[in-house]
């Protein structure tokens, strides 16, 4: 009975220590990366925060009117290896980038830092 129980208890932990790296992450699929949207807009904040870096963008619509975007962008621990840090962007930095909108509609979406640079053409960092 004891060796049942202690059988047990060690698969118990087993699916808990395994299990958890599966919930700390989630799916793509919430971006539409079949048909991607450029923006340009002002970065309102820089947030270089695990588990994921988020630009939040001013986007000017046609009419004058503005909106604000939620872009999701890969891990710091990635994004360092790119060159970027805590301070590649500041507010009042214009960029413009190609995303991958949110298939909801919602104005947000995922970027990735090849298709991401300052209005003037500049690239955000420069790399080698």
């Amino acid at each position: 009975m004891k060796v049942h129980a202690a059988k047990m208890l060690l698969a118990a932990a087993a699916v808990m220590v395994t299990g958890s790296g599966a919930l700390a992450h989630h799916s793509f699929a919430m971006f539409d990366a079949e048909h991607p949207v450029d923006l340009t807009g002002v970065v309102k904040e820089w947030k270089y925060t695990a588990p994921h870096a988020f630009i939040i963008l001013e986007v000017k619509d046609a009419d004058g009117t503005s909106q604000v975007w939620s872009l999701e962008g890969g891990a710091p621990s990635g994004l360092i290896r790119d060159g970027w840090t805590s301070k590649t962007l500041k507010p009042g930095d214009e960029l413009e980038l190609r995303i991958d909108p949110l298939r909801s509609g919602a104005p947000g979406g995922a970027w990735k830092v090849d298709r991401v640079k300052f209005k003037s053409g500049d690239p955000v960092v420069v790399t080698h």
